[in-house]
């Protein structure tokens, strides 16, 4: 007669890889700390550019800002993944493993755990969403940009928490050679394996700098040829990407009705000019950027109308507010508002020509804004009105 065994959960004893060692988890921890630091402060900055009124306004110079800023946004983003794959891989032992009976110690082992589940749960979290942000393919219904932002002081509050509980272990795995037992369970394999620690280390490296180059030509020009996954990267009318059309935002009839006007309003003072006006009036033309949040971006000359130009036309003042409304009629890019810095400045155009060409309706045709160093969702397209407050 044959007794079945019952099947049992594993535990952490029979984990034995050389390759599951604190001497490695802390060296690819440390990068994977640097890459999520990264995305966290370029993420402030990307929402401090995006917030209505901010308490500080957000700087015009220099003009490319927000396109370096935002790439290295979604490239440390895209960097991440690897490191965090590698680094679950190397500690999931240790989440098998059985609780202390210290009280002291027991606490300490409750802290780590719950700081671990947060840090995982919002990690995977944001950069799952963030990858999807970036391919514009979003399979949820709440609003991604506040969510994201939350999560990512939730994610970096578990990560602090997390080095302040495993510091000592940190400092001791990175102060021993790579090699080092010293740090290891006691069920660990003897020596190395198949792989070497090192070998391990340089192959995660190899996999993070491939993730980087597969997708950082979305904002390196020089490296769209190898970047296979680089979002819109140079793609579109005069070689500057889209991410919606006209047909998708259902405006090509108002777009090239002969009855357009571009109504600028300041009180009781309204102009509307059609676009014979707007292209017999100075013209500007400056070399900026277009970044958008999903990280590709893409340098380009505009020709145009400065917004400061058309704040004159109603008696305007200096240090206006100009809410900028687009003839579609839906959509988060519709209204966009211009602090004074931006109304003010010399370069922020409403651009009627791109690279000495006019404007397809692609790109914003009959006139778009544009700034600098501004966000792409900003730089309103198939601009309808112009409304000043002070």
């Amino acid at each position: 007669m044959s007794t079945r065994l019952r099947p049992r959960l594993p535990a952490e004893e029979d984990f034995t890889s050389w390759l599951r060692s604190p001497a490695v988890t802390a060296r690819i921890g440390l990068w994977l700390g640097i890459a999520f630091g990264l995305a966290f402060v370029t993420g402030l900055v990307s929402h401090w550019a995006q917030t209505p009124s901010p308490w500080l306004a957000f700087p015009t110079s220099p003009a490319w800002g927000y396109r370096v800023t935002q790439g290295l946004h979604v490239v440390s983003g895209t960097a991440a993944v690897p490191l965090l794959l590698v680094k679950l891989w190397t500690v999931f032992p240790k989440l098998l493993a059985r609780p202390p009976r210290d009280r002291r110690d027991l606490v300490l082992h409750g802290l780590e755990r719950v700081s671990i589940a947060v840090l995982v749960a919002a990690a995977i979290f944001q950069l799952a969403t963030g990858l999807a942000n970036a391919a514009q393919w979003y399979p949820w219904t709440f609003n991604f940009r506040p969510t994201h932002y939350a999560l990512a002081w939730v994610a970096i509050g578990a990560l602090l928490v997390h080095i302040a509980v495993k510091l000592p272990v940190i400092r001791a795995a990175l102060g021993a050679d790579v090699e080092s037992t010293t740090q290891d369970r006691a069920t660990m394999a003897a020596g190395p394996g198949v792989m070497t620690r090192r070998g391990l280390l340089r192959t995660t490296w190899a996999a993070t700098g491939v993730a980087v180059l597969a997708t950082a030509g979305a904002t390196v020009p020089w490296l769209r040829r190898v970047s296979v996954l680089g979002v819109r990267s140079g793609d579109g009318p005069a070689g500057v990407p889209i991410n919606h059309s006209a047909a998708y935002r259902k405006v090509v009839a108002a777009a090239t009705s002969p009855s357009y006007r571009l109504t600028v309003v300041y009180g009781a003072n309204q102009v509307a000019l059609t676009l014979a006006d707007l292209r017999a009036m100075p013209q500007t033309t400056a070399s900026l950027p277009i970044a958008c949040v999903e990280g590709w971006s893409a340098g380009a000359t505009w020709t145009g109308v400065p917004v400061r130009h058309l704040l004159d036309l109603v008696g305007a003042p200096g240090g206006s507010h100009v809410t900028v409304t687009s003839l579609q009629e839906s959509g988060g890019e519709r209204v966009s508002t211009l602090e004074p810095n931006f109304s003010d400045h010399p370069h922020t155009l409403l651009a009627l020509r791109l690279h000495g060409e006019t404007l397809s309706l692609d790109h914003g045709f009959p006139c778009r804004l544009i700034a600098p160093d501004r966000p792409g969702v900003l730089q309103t397209k198939w601009v309808a009105r112009l409304d000043v407050t002070t």
